[in-house]
């Protein structure tokens, strides 16, 4: 069968690739194409890609509005190739914006339509369910607080897990700490993670300011995690002559052997989390953009974290409060108060017993597969 995945962020590129993989497992006739990054490459071919997450990835009303030129011919390329290579089944991966779009588009020609991973509507755009339920044969969830809130809506949705809990186990299985730490000379000082997102616009917005905690903190060893969309020139111009180590594609391990994290929001407050690592949380969007997603947004988080514990298990410093004096005081607490720390961690085992058993990408697959042969 015919596959047509769409991913536009890094963190769907991940799970998109743990999705081929088992798809494979189970279809030995699968084919893919795919809108994606390098994960996805590595398990489904550089000749099967359309377009590369690097070229997707704007966020905020602003930005979006800034791009729609760019937009609209992704739109347009994608529903062209879609047909044109006859997909059994479309699978799309967040990235609301667009693929809610493509859903409605799919849906129309016939061709079945799976959505693996939510749009965030439980937080705004409610109106979005009636779609929803007209387009898509199947939404899977991957928090577990989205099953309940799409039943009051009247609306069957699957949860399979959380993929992030297969990702971390598969990492598990084949680490070597000691051997990344002699790699990267590192492990002679507390390290400190420093995720400063993936998108150019948050990077910008994040990185200066986690940097400033370097030259305060000569205790801990900074670590910078990297992703291959950037090159190391565009991190140096932040960097500058600053006392920190540049590492890409390296978050698990560097996480797996971290003191303490600073986080930008997103996936990665999960991922830490899941590593048992005392964290604090930070964001910062476009002035305008922030005050029309938090008018629409009818949430009280957020961090994943605190949205899956519906409790403030980690501070978020956002907007106004995403300041040089709040990020020492509350980078203090979660480096230095141990009764903090052991806390926030205690919380952190609760978050993995709500989210339940790994297993999450090869649930879908086998679910998507039987579905469309049926």
């Amino acid at each position: 069968m015919k596959y047509y995945i769409i991913a536009g962020e890094m963190s769907g590129d991940l799970h998109g690739s743990y999705l081929i993989k088992e798809i494979k497992q189970r279809d030995a006739d699968a084919e893919f194409r795919f809108w994606g990054g390098d994960n996805m490459i590595a398990q489904a071919g550089a000749e099967n890609m359309v377009k590369h997450i690097k070229e997707l990835a704007f966020m905020g009303f602003v930005e979006v509005a800034a791009n729609l030129r760019t937009v609209l011919k992704n739109l347009s390329l994608c529903k062209k190739d879609i047909v044109s290579w006859s997909a059994d089944a479309v699978i799309l991966i967040d990235y609301p914006g667009f693929n809610l779009r493509m859903a409605k588009f799919a849906h129309k020609t016939g061709i079945k339509v799976y959505y693996y991973i939510s749009p965030q509507v439980w937080a705004w755009k409610k109106g979005r369910i009636k779609t929803m339920k007209k387009v898509l044969d199947k939404l899977f969830v991957i928090l577990p607080f989205e099953k309940p809130f799409y039943k009051k809506h009247f609306m069957e949705v699957e949860y399979p897990g959380n993929p992030l809990l297969d990702e971390i186990a598969d990492y598990a299985a084949s680490q070597d700490k000691e051997k990344f730490l002699i790699e990267n000379k590192l492990g002679q000082k507390p390290i400190i993670a420093l995720l400063p997102g993936s998108r150019t616009q948050e990077i910008k917005k994040m990185l200066p300011l986690q940097l400033t905690l370097v030259d305060k903190f000569p205790e801990f060893d900074f670590v910078v995690a990297a992703v291959s969309t950037h090159s190391p020139e565009f991190y140096e111009r932040y960097i500058e002559n600053k006392n920190v180590k540049l590492l890409y594609n390296s978050t698990y391990p560097l996480l797996n052997c971290s003191h303490a994290a600073v986080v930008t929001s997103g996936t990665a407050t999960l991922e830490t989390a899941l590593f048992n690592i005392p964290e604090l949380v930070c964001y910062k969007a476009n002035a305008l953009s922030f005050l029309i997603g938090k008018y629409f947004a009818k949430v009280k988080y957020i961090s994943l974290v605190n949205l899956i514990l519906d409790y403030p298990a980690v501070k978020e410093l956002l907007q106004q409060k995403w300041n040089e004096d709040d990020l020492e005081k509350e980078f203090r607490k979660i480096s230095f108060d141990e009764n903090y720390r052991l806390e926030m961690q205690y919380m952190f085992g609760k978050l993995r017993n709500l989210l339940g058993d790994a297993g999450a990408s090869a649930n879908v697959a086998r679910y998507i597969i039987k579905d469309v042969r049926k």
